[in-house]
């Protein structure tokens, strides 16, 4: 079957999402931890993450119908781009100790991590339809390479600059959009008919109206994407305060990124035996043990275990929400639906973080997971509800 999958444009998807997607993990450990060096205020140190977050709002739709009128390859060279500028404009900031610049250079990391997040469908559209739901799970696993990648190029950049911290790091990032965007380049995918995209636009509201699935599907993904950033954007901070080491918090960060793509492997053969809804299910719970696990002790290994366990679990709920948006909306409405669906999933993601540093200040590490583990049972049973119901009345997702 995999061979099968490997056409020449899914090839150049899969290195091109490696070598880009090495950024995300750095840019997790980055956040906050550069945020912490140049904020003003000790409760601006999530800043940086969210607003880098809050640009997926504003750009995700319109990076989506930027795609189906010029390309996929127009957008991932204009994600590549970005990327580059952004560590460019980091650097600077730490240079100069701008703390609303480095913002500006999040906010266009957001841009570029939006870009880069639609291989996933680019991914589908490179294979014959037979072979779609595997490749995007396989695509989504490719990234347990850059996650190997990203934090032991942190590691080994970060000081690299001498007395400026994390300079570096920043620069390895521009380092990564270049040669990142070069499998980009030979990319031959087919431009979607730009005719139309006022009815396509205009149908938005009535898909998301008539379709249970696709408001299902959305509201799965935002959810595991909050629940998820809600955790995982404070732990570094949490493991520097406990008095753990700059490396032993990327070492748990590459843990949870592993954990975040490695069940891309088996994720789509567990949502074929089980279904999609049920699968997102087991995630949530999965988060929810991962909260109550950081909130037992602040022991080194509780924190890996914690970090893991909510990599897994987000898993769980994201390759569900899209494997059942993916099957739920037709083809003409796509561009427009994944636009929406990834707006909405960088609403959820950007008031987590945001939440999360308020919160960490505020209440503390501990009551932070405290709560959010009875976030994530409330939803737990909620799902667990709806999946029954469907199961009354004979339907499977």
């Amino acid at each position: 079957m995999v061979p099968k999958m490997l056409t020449r444009n899914f090839v150049f998807i899969l290195i091109g999402n490696v070598i880009l997607g090495s950024a995300m993990p750095m840019l997790i450990i980055l956040g906050g931890l550069a945020g912490a060096f140049l904020a003003p205020q000790e409760w601006f140190v999530t800043v940086p993450p969210s607003v880098q977050m809050l640009a997926g709002i504003l750009v995700a739709s319109p990076i989506s119908l930027f795609m189906g009128r010029f390309g996929r390859r127009a957008g991932f060279l204009l994600g590549a781009l970005t990327l580059g500028a952004g560590g460019f404009l980091a650097v600077v900031s730490l240079l100069y100790h701008s703390f609303v610049l480095l913002c500006v250079a999040h906010f266009l990391f957001g841009v570029a991590l939006v870009c880069i997040n639609y291989f996933r469908f680019a991914a589908a559209e490179a294979v014959v339809e037979k072979y779609r739901p595997q490749a995007i799970s396989f695509t989504l696993a490719s990234g347990l390479v850059a996650a190997i990648i990203g934090p032991e190029l942190f590691s080994i950049s970060k000081d690299a600059y001498g007395p400026i911290p994390f300079t570096g790091a920043y620069l390895a990032i521009c380092g990564l959009a270049l040669v990142g965007a070069l499998p980009i380049l030979p990319l031959k995918l087919s431009t979607p008919n730009s005719a139309g995209r006022k009815a396509k636009r205009a149908n938005l509201f009535s898909v998301l109206k008539d379709s249970a699935e696709v408001r299902a599907a959305i509201a799965i993904g935002a959810l595991s994407q909050a629940m998820m950033v809600l955790l995982m954007t404070p732990t570094p901070l949490a493991m520097i305060w406990c008095g753990f080491a700059e490396t032993q918090a990327a070492d748990v960060i590459r843990w949870h990124v592993i954990a975040m793509f490695a069940p891309g492997f088996f994720t789509g053969t567990v949502i074929s035996r089980i279904g999609a809804l049920q699968t997102a299910t087991i995630g949530m719970f999965l988060m929810a043990v991962s909260a109550g696990m950081a909130a037992l002790s602040l022991d080194l290994v509780n924190f890996y275990v914690a970090l893991i366990l909510l990599g897994v679990g987000w898993n769980f709920g994201f390759v569900s929400a899209t494997h059942m948006l993916q099957a739920a909306v037709s083809d003409e409405n796509k561009p427009v639906v994944q636009g929406a669906n990834d707006t909405l999933l960088a609403i959820s993601a950007s008031s987590a973080s945001l939440i999360s540093g308020i919160a960490f200040v505020g209440i503390g590490w501990q009551w932070l997971v405290l709560v959010s583990a009875a976030v994530a049972l409330v939803v737990f049973a909620g799902m667990s509800v709806m999946g029954l119901k469907r199961q009354l009345v004979g339907g499977r997702t």
